[in-house]
C-alpha cells in the first residue's frame, strides 16, 4: 500500500504546483492592504519627454505664408500610393544617422541626438529665419516621430514588431496590440529592454500591481523591446488549472499505476 500512497501524494503535489493562482492572472490589483480611494485617486501617470536616438525617423513639415518657398523642405508624400504608412514614413522621413544628424534640403546637416521634438522644431525654425527667411514669412515647423516602433517577444499572442502612429503608448496598450498575455505568461515581471546612449538597460514591471501606473517605464518608448517570461507551470507542461493538469497527467498516472502493480508482485 505504501507505493500507492506515495503515488497519490506525488500526484497531489503535481496538481497543486501546476495550478496558476488567480492573483497571478489579474491586472492592476490593489496590494498591501490599501483601500481603493487611498491609491486610485492619487495615481499619476509619469511620462518623460522622449529624446531622439540614432535610427529614429522624423517627420518634418514646414509651413509659410508662401508655401511654394518651403516646398523643397517638405516630402512629396504620395508618390507611391500603394505604400503603407510605415513605408511612407521611412522613405519620406529624415533618419537620424550614427552621428545623430539629419540632412535637410538647403539647411544641410542638423544634430538632433538627445533633443526632444519640440527642441528640434525651435532649432530648425531658428536656422531657417537666420539663413533663408524673414520674420514676416511666418515660418511654422512641426517635428514628429514617424511612428512608435517596438518589439514584443515571449508569452504574447503575436510576437513581433509593431508601429503605432501615436505619441503616447502605455504598456497595456502595447501588449494589447500584440495579442495579449496568455494565462501562462508572467504578468508580475514583464521586462522592458530600453536603448540609452550608453547602451541597453532592462527594467521590470509588475502588471498585477496598480502602482505600475506610477512607474517611469509605464509608457513605452521607440525601439523598446517587451519580453514576457513564461510561468514555471508552462515549463512543467502540466496545465493552467487543476482540471487541465489532471487531464495532462492522466497518461502518467496510468504508467505509474502499472509500474506499482508490477512492483508489488515482485
Amino acid at each position: 500500500m505504501k507505493p500507492i500512497k506515495l503515488l497519490i501524494i506525488l500526484l497531489s503535489c503535481i496538481i497543486v504546483s501546476s495550478c496558476i493562482p488567480h492573483k497571478d492572472t489579474v491586472y492592476l490589483q490593489i496590494k498591501e492592504g490599501a483601500t481603493n480611494d487611498s491609491i486610485v485617486n492619487n495615481l499619476t501617470e509619469i511620462q518623460k519627454p522622449y529624446r531622439i536616438q540614432v535610427n529614429d525617423i522624423l517627420n518634418i513639415r514646414v509651413k509659410a505664408l508662401d508655401q511654394e518657398t518651403v516646398s523643397i523642405l517638405n516630402p512629396s508624400g504620395d508618390e507611391n500610393l500603394n505604400a503603407s504608412s510605415a513605408e511612407r514614413a521611412y522613405f519620406d522621413g529624415f533618419t537620424v544617422d550614427v552621428h545623430g544628424n539629419i540632412r535637410i534640403p538647403t539647411l544641410g546637416y542638423i544634430n538632433v541626438l538627445g533633443f526632444t521634438t519640440e527642441e528640434i522644431e525651435k532649432r530648425i525654425e531658428a536656422k531657417l529665419l537666420e539663413e533663408q527667411f524673414k520674420e514676416t514669412a511666418n515660418i511654422f515647423v512641426t517635428v514628429k516621430l514617424a511612428g512608435l516602433r517596438y518589439t514584443a517577444n515571449g508569452e504574447v499572442g503575436s510576437p513581433g514588431s509593431q508601429v503605432l502612429f501615436t505619441e503616447r503608448v502605455n504598456i497595456f496598450e502595447a501588449i494589447a496590440n500584440v495579442g495579449e498575455i496568455p494565462v501562462t505568461g508572467n504578468k508580475k515581471d514583464v521586462l522592458i529592454i530600453r536603448q540609452y546612449p550608453q547602451g541597453q538597460q532592462i527594467h521590470h514591471l509588475d502588471l498585477t500591481d496598480i502602482n505600475v501606473m506610477q512607474s517611469p517605464y509605464y509608457y513605452i518608448q521607440p525601439n523598446d523591446i517587451i519580453y514576457v517570461k513564461p510561468l514555471k507551470q508552462k515549463a512543467l507542461g502540466t496545465g493552467e488549472t487543476a482540471v487541465s493538469s489532471i487531464a495532462t497527467i492522466a497518461s502518467v498516472v496510468s504508467l505509474l499505476s502499472t509500474a506499482v502493480l508490477l512492483f508489488t508482485r515482485l
